[in-house]
Order: C-alpha cells, then structure tokens, then sequence
C-alpha cells in the first residue's frame, strides 16, 4: 500500500493577496482554479516545478471573519536553494514571525496568519536531527 500527499489547505480572506503574497515568498503559481458559476467560493491551487505537492486556498465569498488555520504549530515546511536570498526577501516583506538560528530555520506568516517554515537546502546546510546516521 502506498500513499502520496497532494496538497494542503487554507481558507483565505482575500485570495488575491493571498496570490501575491505566496507568489512573492515562496515562488509558487497559480495552476488552475475552480469555483462554481454564482461565485460563491473559489479554489486556487498553487505550486511550482519544484514538487508535485500544491497549496489550496479556499475563499468564500462573503466571509468577513478571520478563519482559523490552526497556529504556529500548525505550518508548512519548505526547503529553499538560497536561505540566504530568501532571509532577505521576508525580511523586506516583514513576515518573519519567529527565527531560530540555532535550528538554521525560521516561520514566515501570510496574511490570514498561517505559518510557514523555511529550512536550507540539505547540501547547502545539513541540520543535525537530518543528517544520515553512521
């Protein structure tokens, strides 16, 4: 038996920031989109070339308040080819929300409050609980 993970979900409040934001932090795309004919929700999956694993936003229309998409604890995790570029990059969109140099890691926050954790690239900087056991 097997099992391959293909997306996760997030319910947004304005999905073309949502777009933008992942668009701009993450270099994800949009991919296709659905929702039926009267409007009232649309589904935006999201990716890139790197996975085939997508991002789902949900939005409903007429939904005014906040959704909740779990805390900190509950987050995505990407790896990225320049931790260094990317550092910069959140730090200019001023979403970093929490850093933990120790672990070479840190959280990046879009605009409906869901985190994101951004690791190095294994070969650019092996974490210690990573590294192949001897």
């Amino acid at each position: 038996m097997r099992a391959k993970m293909i997306h996760r979900n997030i319910h947004v409040l304005d999905y073309e920031k949502s777009i933008a934001f992942y668009e701009k932090a993450l270099c994800l795309k949009e991919r296709r989109r659905k929702g039926p004919e009267d409007g009232s929700w649309l589904i935006i999956f999201m990716g890139n070339d790197e996975a085939d694993f997508e991002l789902e936003l949900t939005w409903n229309n007429g939904w005014t308040e906040p959704y909740n998409n779990g805390n900190g604890d509950t987050h995505l995790a990407v790896r990225v080819d320049d931790y260094d570029a990317f550092h910069a990059l959140h730090e200019e969109m001023g979403c970093i929300v929490k850093e933990n140099p120790k672990m070479g890691l840190y959280f990046i926050v879009d605009p409906d409050g869901c985190w994101t954790e951004i690791l190095p690239n294994l070969e650019t900087i092996p974490l210690e609980a990573e590294r192949p056991a001897k």
